[in-house]
């Protein structure tokens, strides 16, 4: 599976802070907020869904992904993305092995196995 994807018991307004608390537990700080809904909104489209995109960053790990391979920056910033579906809020990501794995690189692999079991850790300790 590409990605990693939880159900926690709040609201996406209340798990957005609760995650950025984790993730920065973790060195990642959280670049950019997009809020889907509103900017659809804003353009004239109809959308009721919530979906709130984060892009995370781990500064000493984008270097150290980037110094092995160019191509690693399609894939970052790291993305994280908060959503109502349903009655359920969902707190997900593509998982960083996945996108590396592309790259048939055993060092990016390792890396991005190392970055993904932090990341998964900061979506668990919200579930």
């Amino acid at each position: 599976m590409f990605h990693y994807t939880k159900d926690v018991s709040m609201s996406v307004e209340e798990t957005i802070p609760k995650l950025e608390e984790a993730l920065k537990s973790e060195q990642f700080g959280v670049l950019w907020q997009f809020n889907i809904k509103d900017k659809l909104q804003e353009k004239g489209f109809e959308f009721e869904k919530e979906f709130v995109v984060l892009e995370v960053c781990n500064p000493e790990e984008a270097k150290r992904v980037l110094e092995e391979e160019s191509l690693v920056s399609y894939f970052l910033p790291c993305k994280m993305v908060v959503y109502k579906e349903g009655d359920q809020t969902k707190v997900g990501m593509p998982k960083p092995t996945a996108l590396m794995n592309m790259l048939e690189n055993d060092k990016l692999e390792q890396l991005g196995a190392d970055i993904e079991k932090r990341l998964i850790h900061c979506i668990d300790k919200l579930a």
